[in-house]
């Protein structure tokens, strides 16, 4: 058996939501590389434009979409399809963290916390799956964490919205198994990302993370290109309803 053309998307179609930066790049460029198509989404479309131009990937192109909106959500679907004519991978991407100790922690930032984290990903994967059960193929990776398998305080709603998530990708992967879809979470640890940028540029909280890591350092963005192409390939034919963790051994505790 050749290993190469395992890892090949040539010709597929791959939406990436939130992706105009931190690990949606790395994703979008990722996928780009192995030969996919690549749109990712922005509640911008100059954002999702520029983003997509300084990646400089052949294949890659940005659309706007609030992602909590259902009907923006089953028109981007629409768009993705009329413009190629199929989806192969969904990747929610897509995410938020608002840290606050539980009595402070208000119901606007639950909820817009929630509904970033979980209900987005749940309307995209709603809205893709009558396509992909027509083409009996897909690819759904849900971005999950693994605060959603573990806690840590301050962040109830984004553990609850990542444990949710896992929970969520499960039981799609029961639903869409007869029809050739995988569904899987894919849960990164501590990312150098902008979205952690606050955490590391804290230094005791910077060292308390780095010591709770197995490898004793940050993971770099372009670690999670690697499995987000395995979840996303023919490598993993054989694998649904999992959760990929990608945090330098923090959960191996």
């Amino acid at each position: 058996m050749s290993i190469q053309p395992l890892f090949q998307l040539n010709d597929r179609v791959a939406l990436i939501t939130g992706g105009t930066g931190g690990l949606g790049l790395v994703m979008a460029q990722t996928l780009a590389e192995a030969g996919a198509k690549v749109v990712i989404t922005s509640r911008s479309e100059e954002k999702a434009a520029a983003a997509a131009q300084r990646l400089n990937v052949e294949g890659v192109v940005g659309m706007a979409a609030e992602l909590t909106d259902a009907g923006q959500v089953d028109r981007l679907v629409q768009v993705v399809k009329e413009r190629y004519g199929r989806i192969d991978i969904l990747v929610n991407n897509a995410g938020m963290n608002i840290r606050k100790p539980i009595e402070s922690y208000d119901e606007s930032s639950w909820d817009q916390v929630m509904d970033t984290n979980l209900k987005a990903p749940y309307l995209c994967a709603r809205a893709v799956t009558p396509l992909m059960k027509q083409q009996r193929s897909g690819r759904i990776i849900n971005v999950a964490s693994m605060l959603g398998q573990v806690g840590l305080a301050e962040r109830s709603a984004y553990c609850a919205s990542k444990g949710g998530l896992i929970q969520l990708t499960k039981v799609l992967a029961l639903e869409l198994a007869p029809f050739n879809v995988t569904v899987n979470a894919l849960c990164p640890g501590p990312i150098a990302t902008e979205l952690n940028t606050v955490v590391m540029n804290n230094p005791e909280a910077n060292r308390f993370f780095v010591e709770q890591i197995a490898l004793g350092r940050w993971g770099k963005p372009e670690e999670i290109a690697g499995p987000t192409l395995f979840l996303a390939s023919d490598a993993s034919s054989f694998m649904t309803g999992a959760a990929l963790t990608v945090d330098g051994g923090w959960t191996a505790k």
